[in-house]
């Protein structure tokens, strides 16, 4: 078993990721951007995307829409080289050469959201205050913070709220494992199905096509809850007072879905929706174009044979 999971090939699936999501969020970070302050700042009315990201740079200046640009990539570099690696570890020692099937996908795509969640939970929390740090928001009620950088931002958490602050959004960001399990349970099935009988390498097209399907589906099932998973993270929010952790967690999740759904009506929960999905749809497609052809290219030098293709 420790030879599936201490193996080369994950350490390529892992790399190949983290480098194909580097390269497609910076192309595409603008667009989220959009979507984060949309999900924050209840007062800000939702507009097309295009509208959001001109009144940004008129208001804050040019380089608005990159700002937290840095933690962002540090984070989503660390964590889907840890997402990868699980997800294809796993993988290999539970199927042990044998094809997978969706439901193996769904499982070890859980598996693997949990431990990236844990392990990599703070530097989102990091990443999206900075990310939105100096922004002019249209809420009067959320403070303004003041870090210098990713290293001071942890302290200042640290001192000011806690160690446990650098979990927020621990839970809901649990629940969202589901998220990247369908859109790997959905990527690796389209996969299979356009495989069938002949193991061969995709087409650039088809591996942007069946990863923008995979992601808007699961996107979309999940958006009320990475809504709430922002405004976690941004720490603007009042905390349930229970001493269970647990039920405190569930209470602010419920208050914070009642709240929005009261103040904007049920469409308020997907307040963001479409900037959401231009950018994570695009990236998340040209993520595994860029994923597939790096891994390809790395097996290729590896001399590993064609015969590859039909364990995945």
């Amino acid at each position: 078993m420790s030879s599936e999971i201490f193996s080369y090939e994950s350490l390529v699936h892992a790399v190949s990721g983290a480098m194909g999501s580097v390269t497609a969020m910076t192309v595409f970070f603008p667009l989220d951007t959009a979507r984060l302050r949309l999900q924050v700042d209840e007062n800000r009315k939702a507009k097309s995307t295009p509208a959001i990201l001109a009144e940004i740079v008129k208001e804050e200046g040019l380089l608005a829409p990159y700002r937290g640009w840095f933690p962002v990539i540090c984070s989503l570099c660390c964590s889907n080289f840890v997402y990868f690696y699980c997800f294809h570890s796993l993988k290999a020692s539970w199927l042990k050469g044998k094809q997978s099937s969706p439901s193996t996908d769904l499982i070890v795509g859980i598996a693997a959201g949990v431990i990236n969640v844990l392990v990599t939970t703070p530097l989102w929390v990091v990443n999206t205050r900075l990310k939105l740090q100096g922004s002019k928001f249209r809420s009067s009620d959320i403070r303004p913070t003041n870090y210098s950088g990713i290293q001071d931002a942890f302290a200042q958490i640290i001192r000011d709220e806690g160690v446990g602050a650098l979990w927020n959004g621990t839970f809901p960001s649990l629940l969202l494992v589901l998220n990247p399990a369908i859109q790997f349970m959905i990527y690796e099935g389209l996969k299979r199905q356009l495989r069938k009988g002949v193991p061969r390498e995709l087409s650039s097209v088809e591996v942007f096509i069946i990863g923008a399907v995979a992601k808007a589906v699961a996107t979309t099932v999940t958006y009320p809850l990475q809504t709430i998973q922002s405004i976690l993270r941004f720490g603007q929010f009042n905390e349930s007072k229970d001493k269970s952790k647990l039920l405190s967690s569930l209470r602010t999740i419920k208050c914070l879905l009642v709240n929005r759904a009261r103040k904007n009506g049920m469409l308020g929960l997907f307040k963001g929706l479409e900037a959401k999905l231009l950018q994570t749809v695009l990236t998340a497609a040209l993520m595994f174009l860029l994923y597939e052809k790096i891994a390809s290219c790395t097996f290729r030098v590896m001399g590993l044979s064609p015969n590859h293709y039909k364990k995945r």
